[in-house]
């Protein structure tokens, strides 16, 4: 599972940590013998100061199963600095990490340390303790809840194989609406398949990193940095990818309807917006699958011209020489009645997300073959 950060500028998003422990809870796609984490001040204007990391298994709620806890270094050192606008790797650690299954990483902010780089909508409980507590081996009855990752943007696994696939996009990529704690994101149903499917474990095809950040547009700024200006951290710079799923385009489609201008030659731009994130993917060997935009009325920033423009953008999709297949999300879940809307059994209620069962069936309708082929870069 992959944290991409967000900009901590709203309220609730830039905190103060100094002196407290955070246990932020993430899901695995694969299992290994290794693990290192990423820590993130992207967007912090201070040096982040981390007094200790440890790495463990999850019991339940807050803690860990104590006899897997793990001290993780930053250039054999137990503490560290991040520089503003850095990200640090940590030195791998031998810990067997079981396939779909969650992990802990505690992490001590000793004094001077606010955070401003933030993921907001993780549809996970993590929890925040005071102190230095990084190997308790609960943090019940003396910790808060918390549902986003703070500085956490990665967790590698070292795996057999070399081969990860990427999904980037939006909170549609990010999981909102999936049931909290319960890993049924689209990306979460996909790893399950890619576990159990023997052609794409023998090809090498392991991995899931979810590169999704809720609210954030192709062409824009606006939750999190435009879509084309990730693509160098939240795609090409990824151990092991060889496989981008792209999804993301509804919120630049809506967001222009609010803004009560005309689309004008605006399809234009975002299939070029779309383009170069796929082209700088192929750059780098990759193969890249286009992800049709899921159908929207009903929702907020919903109008008719704003769906004849996701139309024609699904059409381009399907039929673009940018992409090596696609994943038509949009034919999964819209209602056949009225191509329009979700089919009210995947509409999460807000008519712009899936529900539970809408994310199963977009991970289902991913042709597991794409994976199959043999990679050239």
């Amino acid at each position: 599972m992959m944290a991409a950060d967000f900009p901590g500028a709203g309220p609730g998003f830039t905190t103060d940590t100094a002196g407290l422990t955070l246990r932020e809870v993430v899901h695995t796609s694969v299992g290994g013998r290794r693990a290192r984490i990423w820590l993130s001040n992207r967007f912090g204007t201070q040096p982040l100061h981390i007094g200790a990391v440890h790495i463990a298994l999850s019991a339940n709620q807050s803690g860990i199963v104590g006899v897997t806890d793990h001290v993780l270094t930053f250039n054999h050192q137990e503490s560290a600095v991040v520089p503003a606008g850095a990200e640090i790797a940590s030195d791998p650690v031998a810990f067997q990490i079981p396939p779909l299954t969650d992990i802990d990483v505690s992490i001590y902010f000793s004094d001077h340390s606010h955070v401003s780089t933030v993921h907001a909508d993780a549809q996970q409980t993590s929890y925040a303790a005071n102190g230095n507590v990084v190997s308790a081996p609960s943090l019940a009855g003396r910790s808060k809840p918390i549902h986003c990752w703070y500085v956490l943007t990665g967790v590698d696994v070292d795996a057999p194989g070399d081969s990860a696939v990427i999904a980037f996009g939006d909170s549609i990529t990010d999981g909102w609406q999936s049931t909290p704690d319960g890993n049924r994101r689209w990306t979460d149903d996909l790893a399950k398949r890619l576990a159990a499917n023997i052609g794409t474990n023998q090809n090498g095809v392991l991995g899931v990193v979810n590169a999704g950040i809720s609210g954030n547009r192709v062409l824009q700024n606006d939750w999190g940095p435009n879509g084309v200006s990730r693509v160098g951290r939240d795609i090409l710079a990824r151990d092991g990818a060889r496989y981008v799923i792209l999804l993301e385009g509804i919120n630049d489609i809506g967001r222009f309807a609010m803004d009560h201008r005309p689309y004008g030659d605006f399809p234009r731009l975002l299939e070029a917006g779309i383009a170069q994130i796929a082209l700088q993917a192929h750059l780098r060997g990759m193969k890249v699958i286009g992800g049709t935009l899921t159908p929207y009325r009903g929702s907020a920033y919903y109008s008719a011209a704003g769906d004849r423009v996701r139309r024609t953008i699904n059409e381009w999709i399907r039929t673009s020489p940018s992409f090596d297949g696609v994943a038509d999300f949009d034919k999964a879940v819209r209602d056949p009645k009225d191509p329009r809307q979700f089919a009210a059994q995947f509409d999460s209620g807000d008519h712009l997300h899936p529900d539970d069962a809408g994310y199963q069936v977009m991970a289902d309708a991913i042709d597991l073959h794409q994976f199959s082929g043999a990679h050239e870069p």
